[in-house]
């Protein structure tokens, strides 16, 4: 089965921020997850690069706009590649390719009617690239988003018919599961309800965009032609682009996940504008929510914005990836507290996970010859770990099909937790003074162990490298979960296969398989000031 998810492509107005490294993090857990059950995923990222904010921000840095975009553009797909993103494809507007997409889009949505022209009156916020619905005496209105002045437009533009949609868009956003978290399902049907309009799709005297065929002077409506960046993203490599061909290549994508902020672009003019052009709608449309910093709202002039590039060089992909996927319900606001992230770092990874691994093999090396000890009934599916162990199989699953990193994280959690538990209660550092206790010690040691790998295992689509680091330790193959295409080493190096799959089940830890001295798999985060 194929599975495409998108994150929004990044506008290069500026470099990457918390937000997009946050949205970017979480979709390489979902393409992680998908490869890790042998789907083949193709996971799209990449950058909008049009429009009016981006001519206006390249001219105050005395740049053309292709060399500002190239340089903020690149500044992303270095970012990724540090945060060793497994993206399949990074797509950019400005690309030939994509003009090519955008041009035979719109010859078919024109074919079918879904072009007129009208004038288009309105306070434009230039950040957001849109239309706001500020009454036209609205004195010195604001954007709520961007807390900047609105600009009063008033020009003949080219208006996509987005009103001939409105029963197939009703009837779209109703449906379960199509706009999630559900909580902003009703928001979008609201808007739906008050009656679609017409929306502008081109702009007039505005360079630095895709001309329009056929129509001197205007330019495509920046939203217009970064929507169809999903398409060209799935075009072949190499080949004259062609429509058709993104239906055999992962068309329509499974999930696209976005902020809420642009919800109503993704849930609403796209499908129509992918209805008008005759091909599929997308099966989910994810928006989540925003982040804070230490109760506060983010701001250059507020002097807190996170740095991704400094947040990685600081605490470490790992850290950063079970603070964000483990503290922030996917789906809802979230707010960034160093110390939250520290107290979550040491005592989940380093403390629970890290010293249970730890402890457990060095018992294991000291007594039975440095290698798994042998076991009499803890390999049986009825053993309280084993119960343990299937049931968090399960939930991280069901919570990672939901998009519920918080669950899934929790549920390895508590498996560490039962194991860490397990040892203190049964305490083979007791049991191995009194004579004849030694095929005990070596079932209880047994049974931790193999709800360490389990542990392990689970982890792999959240935390690949701490995972990998873990299995090797316990004497396993790690998993890849990366793209095909990458030629790194390691766990991201290599497509998923089932074999993640059946590596859920309880016993596969092999007794007198030798361990390695172990080693911390999780340093302790210990930040010097704010971040």
């Amino acid at each position: 089965m194929s599975f495409t998810l998108t994150t929004p492509l990044y506008y290069v107005n500026d470099r990457a921020h918390l937000g997009s490294a946050y949205t970017t993090l979480a979709c390489d857990a979902i393409a992680r997850y998908q490869r890790l059950k042998g789907e083949d995923v193709t996971f799209i990222t990449g950058c909008d690069e049009h429009g009016q904010k981006i001519q206006r921000t390249a001219e105050a840095a005395g740049l053309t706009p292709k060399a500002h975009c190239d340089l903020v553009s690149s500044g992303y797909r270095d970012l990724w590649e540090r945060w060793q993103i497994s993206n399949d494809r990074f797509v950019r507007t400005t690309d030939p390719l994509h003009r090519s997409v955008v041009e035979q889009f719109f010859a078919r949505v024109e074919a079918n009617g879904d072009v007129i022209e009208g004038r288009q009156q309105g306070w434009y916020c230039v950040a957001c690239e849109e239309f706001k619905d500020d009454p036209a005496e609205a004195p010195e209105p604001n954007c709520t988003i961007h807390q900047k002045p609105l600009e009063w437009r008033d020009e003949l533009n080219l208006f996509f018919r987005l009103s001939r949609y409105q029963q197939q868009i009703e009837e779209l956003v109703a449906k379960p599961g199509f706009i999630a978290p559900a909580s902003r399902r009703k928001e979008i049907q609201n808007f739906v309800a008050q009656g679609l309009r017409d929306f502008s799709i081109s702009r007039v005297n505005l360079p630095w965009g895709i001309p329009v065929p056929g129509h001197g002077g205007h330019t495509f409506y920046v939203w217009f032609d970064a929507l169809l960046g999903y398409l060209t993203a799935l075009s072949a490599p190499g080949e004259t682009p062609c429509l058709e061909q993104v239906i055999d290549h992962g068309w329509p994508a499974q999930l696209h996940v976005i902020g809420k902020d642009i919800l109503r672009f993704h849930a609403v003019y796209w499908p129509a504008m992918l209805l008008s052009a005759g091909l599929p709608i997308p099966e989910k449309v994810f928006g989540h929510g925003f982040l804070t910093r230490e109760g506060q709202k983010m701001g250059k002039s507020l002097g807190n914005v996170l740095d991704p590039e400094v947040l990685l060089e600081r605490c470490g992909r790992d850290a950063l990836r079970w603070y964000l996927l483990r503290d922030i319900p996917f789906g809802d606001d979230g707010d960034f507290q160093q110390q939250r992230l520290t107290d979550l770092v040491n005592n989940d990874l380093a403390n629970t996970i890290g010293n249970l691994l730890n402890r457990t093999t060095s018992m294991a090396r000291r007594w039975f010859a440095d290698g798994v000890p042998p076991a009499v009934t803890a390999r049986q599916e009825n053993h309280p770990l084993a119960i343990s162990a299937l049931a968090a199989g399960v939930t991280v699953g069901a919570a990672l099909d939901d998009l519920d990193f918080r669950r899934a994280a929790e549920a390895i959690l508590q498996l560490a937790t039962a194991a860490n538990g397990y040892l203190n209660e049964q305490a083979p550092w007791k049991l191995m003074k009194q004579p004849g206790q030694e095929a005990q010690v070596g079932d209880d040691l047994y049974a931790v162990l193999e709800a360490t790998r389990w542990v392990a295992v689970l982890l792999a689509p959240l935390l690949p490298e701490m995972s990998e680091r873990m299995l090797l330790q316990l004497g396993q193959s790690p998993f890849g979960s990366g793209p095909v295409s990458s030629a790194a080493a390691g766990p991201i190096a290599s497509k998923g296969s089932p074999a993640w799959i059946a590596a859920q089940r309880w016993g596969l830890l092999q007794p007198q398989l030798t361990l390695v001295e172990p080693q911390p798999v999780m340093q302790r985060l210990e930040l010097e000031g704010p971040l």
